[in-house]
This record gives structure tokens, sequence and C-alpha cells, in this order.
């Protein structure tokens, strides 16, 4: 197994809480970050510009990724490129579709090629891929993110198909891959050995990254300890 500091593969942190968003700037390991809406409401975001102002402050050097959050794409489009000013490092998320399933790829191709660096989120299919890197090419910088999670959530196999979107956007080289969504650490290095750009995770998968080379006979041992610990603590009796 690869350490950490040896993987290809670019760590981003998702999340909206400004305080573990700092405490993970201030590692190196972690090149950039993205959120959206849903996260923002987790987190008691209520204005949504003070906040993705504050958090650019903070982290002026890495890139952010902020979510539009219309379904008609006029209002997407205003939106977007009123985000895109907020500063260099900024990266506008535009959904694969409005909530009617209609295509922004018109949008996605008009924002790109006017320089708006753009992330577009919720794709899991390979058709979506292909219909993004055809809006994006020759455009800005952009990231494609491909929910990898969801899709193993619906008992898919994520790997091939990951594989095969790095394989569509190799013509493109200033479009980033983004696996998005990982359930597990396993997934960091899944990604990388399938060449994707980008991982972006929870706090709560990459508290994990220590556990990265630890000796499983250990683990064992620390998890029996463990058990013995909560049972004597427990006060149970038979």
């Amino acid at each position: 197994m690869k350490s950490v500091s040896d993987l290809q593969v670019k760590l981003f942190a998702d999340g909206a809480e400004k305080k573990s968003m700092i405490e993970l700037y201030a590692n190196p390991l972690i090149r950039g970050f993205t959120t959206n809406p849903t996260l923002m409401r987790k987190a008691n975001v209520t204005d949504y510009a003070a906040f993705a102002r504050d958090i650019l402050e903070a982290i002026p050097d890495r890139p952010i990724s902020f979510e539009v959050f219309a379904d008609e794409f006029d209002e997407m489009e205003r939106q977007a490129r009123l985000i895109s000013t907020w500063g260099p490092n900024v990266y506008v998320k535009i959904p694969v579709t409005n909530t009617r399933r209609e295509s922004a790829c018109v949008l996605i191709h008009n924002l790109s090629h006017e320089g708006v660096k753009v992330n577009v989120t919720a794709i899991l299919t390979l058709a979506q891929v292909g219909a993004v890197a055809e809006a994006l090419a020759d455009g800005a910088p952009a990231n494609v993110s491909v929910f990898a999670g969801r899709i193993a959530d619906t008992g898919v196999d994520p790997v091939p198909i990951m594989a095969e979107a790095v394989r569509l956007l190799e013509p493109h080289p200033q479009i980033e891959l983004i696996w998005a969504s990982p359930r597990e650490l396993l997934n960091v290095f899944q990604a990388d050995a399938v060449g994707c750009h980008i991982i972006t995770a929870t706090t709560d998968v990459l508290k994990k990254l220590g556990l990265v080379g630890k000796d499983l006979a250990e683990y064992s041992l620390e998890t029996v300890k463990m058990f013995a610990r909560d049972a004597a603590e427990s006060g149970y009796v038979l």
C-alpha cells in the first residue's frame, strides 16, 4: 500500500464548518475545498455570501467550490457570475441538469468559455461525463465531479466507471476529475489507482488518514480492548 505522501490524487475537504475548514487548511495534504448549500444548511449558515467571503479571507490560495442554488438556468448564470468574482481560487459548482432533467451543458459551455472556473456536480453516468467534457473543451480550468459514492450506494462498482471517466477526460488537460462522495478511506487509494485527479471527502473520512499503514494485528488488539472497556463500563450482568 502507498503511504499518504506518495498519493498522486489530490485530497480536497468537503464541508461547511469554518473551524474544521481552517484546521484542515493547516494540513498541507489538503489541497482544496468543496462545499454546497446542503452542507451549509447543516452547518447553520444563514448568509451564503458572507460565509463564502469569510472562508475565502481565511483560505485565499487553495481551490474552493461554491454552488449555485437556482433551478432556472438564467438565475444559475447570474449566481455563477457573481460567485466567480469572489476570488481567483473560486470554482462555481453547476449541477449537470436542473430538476426537470434539462441539461446544463449550454450554460456550462458559455461560462467556461468566458473564463469562469466551473465544477460540474451531481454526475453519475459516463454519458454525462462525455457531454460535460464536450461542453468544457478548450474552456477555462474546470472540475467534473462524479459521485462515485452514490454509484456504490446502488450496488454498482464505481471503480471501472471512474477509470473510464479518466480516459474520457484525457484529451482535456484543463479538466480535473473529482471522485465525489467517498464512503470510506479505501476510496482514496482506489481513486489514486485509476488516475483520478482529485477526491473530495468529509472530515469523518479524512480523520482516518492516520490509520493508513497501521498494523492490523495491533488494530485488532485495540478493538478487543475497546470492547472490554465498554463492557466493563456498561455494568451488564448475566
